[in-house]
């Protein structure tokens, strides 16, 4: 119903002066409860505000850096139990590692979430249905000659809101090809992830088996500095040595004590980068199998050309960019369909009751089914280049990504080249190791019998000792780079992570 400008007006006149009374009867009243209120409210905000620091030379220290550090308290990693009395092998140490290390889980969420990317993108294929249901009450006082009637409006509505695009060019089928090339990525980043986590563990496990080799050569060449510091004490008792061949002896055996001490550092910093590598805690004893159990390889079994195409075959990095190549084409067909028109369909179908009541008149209904129909044509004519821009960009970055696959592919050559002439120089080494080994146990055995008899000298027996104690740690060295150049050789072509390939292991 139409008011006319005097109901209007008086009803206007009305209002004012039931508000004037109002005023009138209680504004300092009102005006005392806003001022109190107004100032609770700022402390409230005061206290739950967020402050920058107050001066560059002093820490930051709020409520809220208590709050977190509570919150610190309470969060808590999952851990794992570790056997302590087993001796465990390299795969079992991956699959552990594959199991409960955070940064799988990190990339595995990852490329869910890409899924559910892929699932938004198809779902702009379907219409959209929404429910809608409005209610609303409407009270006035209507002028009508010199009195006022009130009048009540009652509506309530249910609708259904129907959404859908019936050709757009291609727009929707460029964003779910792109959608879909961004989970393959997704998926090759989670393979490379592992990828590199299993590189991570062999890296810790035969570092702590240097270690450990280590530490067992450290030992012996204590053994042999007490043995050769006996030696020459005995000789001095009985008069056929003298006092400085004595303290060379004891200053050797010293500096086998404090060599030990470093290496054993050194192992328990391997262990906690084992541990943390498997993620658990780095206080966690974890025992593996001794040095000694390992086989060492003697040959590669392999050309570096059959390296280099397996390498471009496999290697999640490499697929994970020619799938970002993918994704690029597809924004481009993208960018392409905002030159055309989009068709756009809308109906909605509206269930509408109304009820009215006036104050000299009874209850009046009305109830009808009504709504409509629409098509929308959108066309772009002019943008200011927008589109043009867009279609530039995206055709930008499909020809970066194409170039990043060769610099890519250049990138593992170069890789393949280095992993592969490392495990060559690391197999000649160790023979070199194994010969200087032998040779050096032998010169220090002969050299220790020949001061027993007085033949030779204790600068001779040391000079011996020290090059034993060498040799002793260039041949644990030599066997664990052995190692580590064929987990690096496997790392870098992507071996480790194919479903028939061999992990590395006794």
């Amino acid at each position: 119903m139409r008011t006319s400008p005097m109901l209007a007006g008086g009803r206007e006149e009305k209002e004012r002066r039931r508000t004037g009374s109002l005023f009138g009867a209680g504004t300092a009243g009102i005006l005392t409860r806003a001022a109190i209120s107004y100032l609770i409210l700022g402390q409230v905000i005061a206290a739950w505000a967020q402050t920058a620091p107050v001066s560059p030379d002093h820490p930051w220290h709020a409520m809220q850096e208590r709050q977190i550090e509570q919150d610190a308290k309470r969060f808590r990693e999952p851990r794992f139990s570790i056997e302590p009395d087993k001796a465990y092998s390299l795969p079992e140490l991956i699959d552990l590692a594959e199991a409960h290390n955070p940064e799988t889980r990190v990339a595995w969420e990852g490329t869910r979430a890409q899924l559910a990317e892929l699932g938004i993108a198809r779902s702009e294929l379907y219409p959209t249905l929404a429910a809608i249901a409005l209610s609303a009450t409407n009270r006035v006082e209507i002028l009508f000659g010199d009195r006022f009637y009130r009048q009540t409006l009652e509506a309530f509505d249910g609708a259904l809101e129907l959404n859908y695009t019936i050709f757009d060019f291609g727009a929707r089928a460029g964003r779910i090809a792109a959608a879909r090339a961004q989970l393959l990525a997704s998926n090759f980043a989670f393979n490379d992830t592992h990828r590199k986590l299993i590189y991570q563990v062999e890296q810790a496990y035969y570092g702590l088996l240097n270690a450990s080799g280590q530490e067992e050569a450290a030992r012996a060449n204590l053994v042999n500095a007490q043995t050769a510091q006996q030696a020459a004490e005995d000789r001095l008792n009985n008069g056929l040595a003298t006092l400085p061949d004595v303290l060379e002896a004891r200053s050797a055996t010293a500096q086998a004590g404090y060599d030990l001490e470093a290496v054993l550092g050194a192992e328990e910093i391997a262990r906690g980068d084992l541990a943390t590598a498997l993620g658990t805690s780095a206080t966690a004893a974890i025992r593996v199998q001794p040095l000694e159990q390992i086989p060492t390889p003697e040959s590669i079994g392999d050309t570096v050309d059959r390296a280099i195409d397996r390498a471009f075959e496999q290697r999640p990095d490499l697929m994970q960019q020619l799938a970002e190549v993918r994704s690029a084409n597809a924004r481009i067909k993208e960018a392409r369909s905002a030159y055309y028109p989009t068709l756009n369909v809308n109906a909605r179908p509206t269930a509408e009751s109304l009820y009215g009541l006036q104050q000299t008149a009874p209850w009046a209904h009305s109830a009808d089914l009504t709504g409509g129909l629409t098509l929308n044509l959108n066309w772009t004519l002019v943008d200011g280049g927008a589109r043009r821009n867009r279609l530039a960009q995206a055709e930008a970055n499909s020809r970066a990504a194409e170039a990043q696959v060769s610099a890519t592919r250049d990138q593992i050559t170069n890789e393949i080249w280095t992993a592969y002439s490392n495990l060559r120089t690391a197999l000649r080494q160790r023979q070199s190791a194994i010969a200087l080994l032998q040779a050096a146990s032998q010169s220090y055995a002969a050299t220790l019998e020949s001061y027993k008899y007085g033949v030779r000298n204790f600068l001779d027996v040391t000079s011996a000792q020290r090059t034993l104690a060498q040799a002793r740690s260039t041949d644990v060295l030599a066997r664990t780079q052995v190692l580590t150049a064929v987990a690096n050789l496997a790392f870098q072509t992507g071996d480790a992570i194919q479903p028939g390939a061999r992990r590395p292991g006794p």
